[in-house]
């Protein structure tokens, strides 16, 4: 059931409940007026009180269902109670006994629980000595009466709190919905960033390694070309994995990747990778992180060596990625990169520093549970 339907749900519901209770006290003492000897005085006081136990009981209803109190209160709910309750000083045959019921909802509807269930309560025992002492005694009569003031309270409160979960629940998913939208664009957003930052880097360094050889080694030239149109080709591929929301990455074959693109560069590489199966998480977290690290040396240093290392301790597997040559604008400040690769850290368990090492060397390290 949505939000609006069980608004309106508990809206006709109360709405007839109330009516029929304030009607029926109204209506009691006009007949009164013309079938028994009952002053046409007593006629107007059921009048008024009719009108002040009826219009605060509505203020509190729409209040309630906007999970609110209304402007006045507490002054709408003790006009409630004095027309209830002192009513029956003046008017016979016991005015509460009619319109306590509602009363009752309006205590479960605006006060904490931890007031509202006891004066509820003592209403419920007030009315039942009223009708008990009215009866002369008549059992019956004083349970029905006393439980029907219970009972119209608690489903009054239930109709409300319903149409207010109801709304809750709408705005709940619409929540959910709207951070399962920004959850999907950051994902493209970091996916595209990470697989894409590589591939172009490559792509570029490529094309000028090529255009530098085109014409004193058109041999060499060829092949940079063909390993460029490749990269592009994995860069298309990359893409429709993005939105296809799939990527599955190995840290062998992103290391072999990254070896070949700094090697090209004129970047010599050492690597030593531990023999270790990494759960799945962990791997591509490992394998993101060196896509990063030297998307970052390529672009944002002058290395002439970079090594590429992992080890297995304790349960935790550790990559380090080192380089020389680390300019001015060092890689925490160029990008959001690391802040999406500490993201997928965070995802596998683990965590990412980078940070200067040596004289001008810069240094990354993950750590993630194995």
């Amino acid at each position: 059931m949505t939000s609006d339907a069980a608004r309106r749900l508990a809206i006709t519901v109360i709405a007839t409940i109330s009516a029929c209770y304030t009607v029926m006290a109204v209506v009691l003492y006009l007949i009164s007026t013309y079938l028994v000897y009952v002053p046409f005085s007593m006629s107007l006081w059921a009048i008024a009180a009719g009108v002040c136990t009826g219009v605060p009981h509505y203020l509190h209803v729409r209040a309630g269902l906007r999970g609110e109190r209304p402007p006045l209160f507490p002054t709408t709910l003790i006009v409630q109670a004095v027309a209830t309750y002192l009513t029956n000083l003046v008017l016979p045959y016991g005015w509460s006994a009619v319109v306590s019921p509602l009363f009752a909802g309006s205590l479960l509807i605006l006060l904490p629980a931890r007031l509202a269930w006891p004066l509820v309560g003592l209403a419920t025992v007030y009315q039942g000595w009223q009708i008990y002492g009215a009866t002369g005694g008549h059992m019956a009569l004083t349970l029905f009466y006393a439980v029907t003031v219970f009972s119209t309270g608690v489903m009054i409160y239930a109709l409300v709190r319903s149409a207010l979960m109801a709304k809750e629940l709408d705005q709940a998913k619409a929540e959910l919905a709207e951070a399962a939208v920004l959850k999907e664009r950051l994902r493209i957003s970091r996916d595209l960033h990470d697989g894409l930052g590589r591939s172009l880097t490559a792509i570029a360094l490529k094309g000028d390694l090529a255009a530098r050889l085109v014409e004193r080694d058109p041999v060499s030239a060829k092949t940079e070309v063909g390993e460029l149109v490749q990269v592009a080709r994995e860069a298309v591929q990359d893409v429709r994995q993005v939105a296809r929301g799939y990527r599955q990455m190995s840290l062998a074959g992103e290391v072999d990747r990254a070896v070949s693109l700094l090697e090209a560069s004129g970047v010599a590489c050492q690597v030593n990778l531990a023999a270790a199966t990494l759960p799945r998480l962990s791997e591509e977290a490992m394998a993101w992180g060196v896509r990063e690290a030297v998307t970052n040396v390529l672009r944002h240093s002058r290395a002439t060596t970079c090594s590429i290392s992992t080890s297995v301790r304790a349960g935790r597997a550790r990559l380090e990625i080192v380089n020389d040559g680390a300019s001015a604008v060092s890689p925490v400040s160029a990008g959001n990169g690391l802040t999406g690769l500490e993201e997928r850290a965070s995802q596998a368990g683990g965590a990412v520093t980078a940070e200067p090492s040596g004289a001008n060397g810069f240094r990354l390290t993950m750590e993630v549970p194995t």
